[in-house]
Order: structure tokens, then C-alpha cells, then sequence
């Protein structure tokens, strides 16, 4: 799970991405709303942890930013603001969840099981290798950090042949589990769409068995 944290207390960020790493959780942490809204427009986040009064860009500012370009990433508020205007503000923007300061680091950890549950969040993602992963909702791979958007037909090639890892998959296999009952593509059509996917993964993870087909080598 991959989550971005925007806290401008310099001990509590520290705290919290400690906590969070220790429970295997990827953290990218920043202090300053304009770092974190680069870091959101540039990255994919399963959930994001919001301070509300940061530096230059508020939270409630970043989240409308984010809700407003149709990006619907969960995320929680962490503020010591306690007045229900302020709570009303945080949910009209599109947080999924609040939690006050102080709180205790186990409150932070239910909440975000929670927030885990409720969004279904790391069930459409396929590991692929230990840095690469490929979101099969949203047709995203993210190779170590860069990320692509692959086509339909690219992405059903690559989850059949990384859900058949090490053995050699048969051009008519591939074929029919990919194109179904659509038209038969040509050879050279099924080339470039493996040849596309190497340029994206290197060369060697797709292995071409001469007259027979493909396979991919998971390490």
C-alpha cells in the first residue's frame, strides 16, 4: 500500500512514517502543500494522509484540487481543528475520514484498515516482481517508480501471461484468452503488442519461443 503523508510537524511526520513503514506500508512523506501536490500529480497514491494547515497549500485546498481533476484517492485529515465547521469543510471537499490531534498511532492503523476494507484497495493489484505492479482496474503499471498506462489488449496479455509466469504460453492460447470471440489478429499484430510491453518491462521478462509462443520469466 502506497501512501502519501503531508505533515508539517517535523517529529510527528517522523513518527508516523516510522509507524507506517514498520507495518510494510510505502510512505512518501512531505511538509509543504505545493511538494505534496506535485508528488500527487506525478504519482499514484492508495491513500493519502492530510494535514490540514501546511505550509503554502492547505489540505482542504489540495483535497478540492485533487476531487476537482477527478482524481478519487481516499484520504484522511489529520488536524487539531475541532470545530464541526471545520469537520462539515473537510467532508464537502471529499475526505473519507478524519482523525484528531493528538491521537494514539494504533487509532491512525484502524483507520486506515478501515479505509483498506471499505475501498477494497490492493485487490486489483497484481505484483508482478518486487518493484513492479500493475493496477488491473485502472490498466496502470508501475515499473520501479515510472509509471504507464497501458491499452486494453496490451494490459490482458500481460496479466495472462503473469498469471501463467515460467511456463511457454501457445500463440492460439494467448490468442483466445485475450481476443476471445473477436477477430483473429495477425501475427505480426500480437508482435507489436509484445514488443510494446518489452519497451515498458526489458526484454527479460517476455521470452519469445520460436514457432510456439511466449512465456514470462518471473524471477
Amino acid at each position: 500500500m502506497n501512501i502519501l503523508l503531508l505533515e508539517d510537524d517535523l517529529i510527528l511526520n517522523e513518527i508516523i512514517t516510522e509507524y507506517l513503514e514498520n507495518k510494510d506500508f510505502e510512505v512518501t512523506s512531505t511538509y509543504d502543500g505545493e511538494d505534496a501536490l506535485s508528488y500527487l500529480f506525478s504519482n499514484i497514491y492508495d491513500l493519502l494522509l492530510l494535514d490540514v494547515n501546511v505550509p503554502n497549500i492547505n489540505g482542504f485546498e489540495i483535497l478540492k484540487r485533487l476531487r476537482d481533476e477527478g482524481i478519487t484517492t481516499p484520504s484522511i485529515f489529520i488536524t487539531s481543528l475541532n470545530q464541526i465547521d471545520d469537520l462539515k469543510k473537510g467532508f464537502d471537499v471529499g475526505c473519507n475520514d478524519y482523525i484528531k490531534k493528538p491521537f494514539e498511532l494504533e487509532e491512525l492503523g484502524l483507520r486506515i484498515e478501515n479505509i483498506k476494507k471499505i475501498f477494497n484497495i490492493n485487490a486489483n493489484i497484481l505484483q508482478i516482481e518486487e518493484n513492479i505492479t500493475f493496477n488491473t482496474q485502472d490498466l496502470i503499471l508501475n515499473n520501479d517508480g515510472i509509471i504507464h498506462h497501458l491499452p486494453q489488449k496490451e494490459a490482458k496479455i500481460l496479466i495472462y501471461l503473469v498469471n501463467n509466469a515460467n511456463k511457454i504460453i501457445p500463440h492460439e492460447e494467448l490468442i483466445s484468452n485475450v481476443w476471445g470471440y473477436e477477430d483473429t489478429p495477425s501475427s505480426s499484430t500480437l508482435r507489436t503488442y509484445i514488443k510494446n510491453l518489452r519497451k515498458i518491462l526489458s526484454d527479460e521478462y517476455i521470452q519469445t519461443k520460436k514457432g510456439v509462443g511466449y512465456s514470462f520469466n518471473k524471477k
